[in-house]
């Protein structure tokens, strides 16, 4: 990327004047951004987002990080010799299996997003759904339909929770202390157990509970396709639920879709779904006119 301290005065003007507004549009206001596992990519990428997020936060934006972390918990299951199982594309989080998801993303993932903030001169502070009771998890119960049968049968997927009730108290007084929370979607359960949350589902009821201004989900595709391929820039609620009916929304992008439909009923103003491997992808879509993924809208 261009060092932008490397272009002519007139470009770099011209930059800051067209990014102001954005950033006026955006003063004081939550920003909350889903990290997911498959976006964190290599040490560069996330110097690139440790960076914006830095930047959000000198701009007067009030960033929440919320990640996930598929890839490092399968490589750690693999190192410990765990076999993972799964159950109509589900994996199954058993007991030993929830044990090195709150490793992983409370611990390793976690601090390594941390740090890189850290590094940027950023202040950051890693927490999870645990943390001052933050996310309040319940079981979650999934239905399949056998396709012998054409039997409804119950999905038992272990210790997989989706947030229950959500309480900002900590987030708060972080934010108030202009820290920038770092969040991981591993959350207790009124029973006491340990819950292993979806990071999009946790992130929608962050931002939710928050009343965000915008739900950024990075993942690893430029947002949502039509079905010649082609990235569509904008759509609302209704217009969602047709692609979905109609075959265009497919496979996993349904869950985030579902996510951010959620998000929306919660108050969030917007939800951006977009490709988190390009350089300052952050930046791009809340700072230009230009955008980086596809915005969806009530």
């Amino acid at each position: 990327m261009t060092d932008p301290l490397k272009l002519p005065p007139s470009v770099q003007a011209d930059l800051l004047v067209q990014a102001l507004p954005h950033m006026q549009r955006y003063d004081q206001q939550i920003v909350c951004i889903k990290y997911g596992g498959n976006a964190m990519g290599d040490a560069a990428t996330a110097e690139d987002f440790a960076e914006d997020i830095v930047l959000l936060e000198q701009s007067g934006l009030k960033p929440v990080v919320c990640h996930g972390g598929g890839p490092q918990i399968a490589r750690m299951l693999e190192k410990l010799n765990i076999k993972s199982e799964f159950r109509q594309g589900l994996r199954v989080t058993d007991a030993a299996t929830v044990d090195v998801v709150e490793m992983v993303l409370a611990g390793s993932v976690n601090k390594d997003i941390v740090g890189f903030i850290s590094r940027e001169g950023g202040k950051a502070i890693g927490l999870c759904g645990k943390d001052g009771n933050m996310v309040t998890a319940r079981k979650v119960h999934r239905t399949v339909v056998d396709p012998d049968s054409r039997i409804e049968q119950v999905l038992d997927l272990g210790f997989v929770g989706e947030p229950e009730t959500v309480d900002t108290t900590v987030l708060d007084a972080v934010l108030k202390a202009e820290l920038i929370p770092v969040l991981a979607p591993v959350c207790a359960g009124a029973d006491g157990q340990t819950y292993n949350v979806n990071a999009d589902t946790f992130a929608g009821a962050i931002a939710g509970a928050l009343g965000a201004k915008r739900l950024l989900l990075l993942t690893d595709v430029p947002g949502v396709l039509d079905k010649n391929k082609q990235l569509i820039k904008e759509l609302t609620v209704e217009e969602c639920r047709r692609l979905i009916a109609d075959g265009t929304i497919t496979g996993g992008m349904i869950p985030k879709i579902e996510t951010c439909i959620y998000a929306l009923e919660k108050g969030v103003e917007a939800v951006v779904i977009l490709d988190g491997k390009v350089p300052h992808a952050v930046l791009i879509e809340l700072f230009t006119d230009h955008g980086a993924g596809t915005l969806i809208r009530r």
